[in-house]
């Protein structure tokens, strides 16, 4: 250390003036690098958005084949369900008190359509008898009009030949059925 007065020589100006150059030039790379850093953040949070979206698709499609993959077979289920329906149907109506074998045969095949029915509803598939219903296009299928009898509001279901199937609240079957028209 000396004791002589400081002042500035060129030498030690032309370095103060090199600094402030080199101090504005890591300014400008600190931004330059603080928008890389904020350009990439908002990169990896698309990223991840993008990720949760995929996790969640994915989730769903495999809920829904887990739910209907067996859509198919249950249509086909359904069908004899509704020929089990058909045969009861076809038999004498039984008298109280009737013992003969048309009776024991009609009672056995009832215990067996409710077993039946019981197992399918066990599983997601449902059947829905829309007669009295008013006429819903997602779940009837219109296979004639009739005049509205007394009583009947237009575009009531009359008559259903055959119910409507969902399978876990999905329509799996269209109801058949006579739509009540206007009055004749």
């Amino acid at each position: 250390m000396s004791d002589t007065p400081h002042t500035n020589s060129p030498e030690t100006e032309a370095q103060a003036g090199a600094a402030t150059p080199d101090a504005a030039g890591t300014e400008a790379q600190g931004t330059d690098l603080a928008a890389q850093l904020n350009e990439m953040r908002d990169k990896w949070l698309r990223a991840e958005a993008e990720m949760q979206n995929l996790r969640n698709r994915h989730k769903r499609e495999l809920e829904d084949a887990r739910n209907y993959a067996v859509t198919k077979f249950a249509r086909d289920v359904a069908d004899t369900a509704e020929n089990l329906r058909r045969g009861l149907d076809a038999l004498p109506a039984t008298q109280e008190g009737d013992e003969g074998p048309i009776a024991k045969l009609r009672g056995g095949f009832e215990g067996v359509e409710r077993a039946f029915i019981a197992m399918l509803e066990r599983h997601g598939v449902k059947a829905e008898d829309p007669a009295g219903k008013p006429f819903n296009p997602e779940l009837h299928q219109a296979m004639a009009e009739q005049p509205a009898p007394e009583g009947v509001e237009p575009g009531t279901v009359i008559t259903a030949w055959t119910p409507a199937w969902t399978i876990n609240g999905r329509l799996l079957k269209p109801a058949m059925v006579v739509v009540a028209g206007k009055a004749g």
